[in-house]
């Protein structure tokens, strides 16, 4: 993906890419918010859609369907989408452990968003959903060439060196609670700009 390590430009047409193929499961516990999200990845292109609406559906999905993208949101009863991302790396079928997920969310306080990072995540998408952050996170995803490492203490994308930064272009949309049903935040909530900044691949000492 083009683009400085300063700064984030706009998608170009040659960073666009063919969604046509990829197979998406969404999981959401919430039936508006799942089909909301099915609309937006279909305005995408993309055509081979699943859904589930617990973690006990989309881990039977996830056991016996070859997959591309997984789509999560974070808070759910019974069992979250952090539970299941990280049974995802750690236990998942070989064929699927290593899948592009992103965690869609409407708590984005710090803490949340590095619960989501340790736990194998490629990004977080802060609610509401805006159709062009969502795809361009998809895109750079799609052609992020970072190796995953599977160790004891974390299994997700290489984030130990630096490299591009995913291409936004777009300014973070809020400072605040999307909904009063999610309740009171303890911290505040981080705009999607600094989201990305947290999980940007940073450089350490080896």
């Amino acid at each position: 993906m083009a683009g400085g390590a300063q700064g984030f430009t706009a998608m170009s047409p040659a960073d666009k890419v063919n969604l046509e193929k990829l197979a998406v499961l969404i999981v959401d516990s919430n039936v508006q918010s799942q089909e909301i999200l099915g609309q937006v990845v279909l305005g995408f292109g993309m055509r081979n859609i699943t859904k589930a609406a617990s973690v006990a559906e989309a881990k039977g999905i996830v056991s016996r369907t070859p997959l591309d993208f997984v789509l999560c949101e974070a808070q759910m009863p019974d069992e979250d989408g952090y539970s299941f991302l990280r049974w995802l790396r750690r236990e998942g079928p070989d064929n699927n452990k290593y899948v592009a997920a992103v965690v869609v969310t409407g708590h984005t306080r710090i803490s949340q968003v590095m619960k989501a990072r340790e736990c194998g995540a490629h990004f977080i998408v802060a609610k509401p959903i805006t159709p062009a952050v969502l795809l361009q996170r998809i895109v750079w995803v799609s052609k992020d060439d970072r190796l995953f490492i599977d160790c004891e203490s974390y299994v997700g994308p290489d984030r130990r060196f630096r490299r591009l930064g995913p291409p936004p272009g777009v300014k973070g949309r809020r400072a605040e609670d999307t909904d009063e049903a999610l309740g009171d935040a303890s911290e505040p909530n981080l705009d999607q700009s600094n989201i990305d900044n947290l999980f940007k691949p940073t450089k350490v000492a080896l």
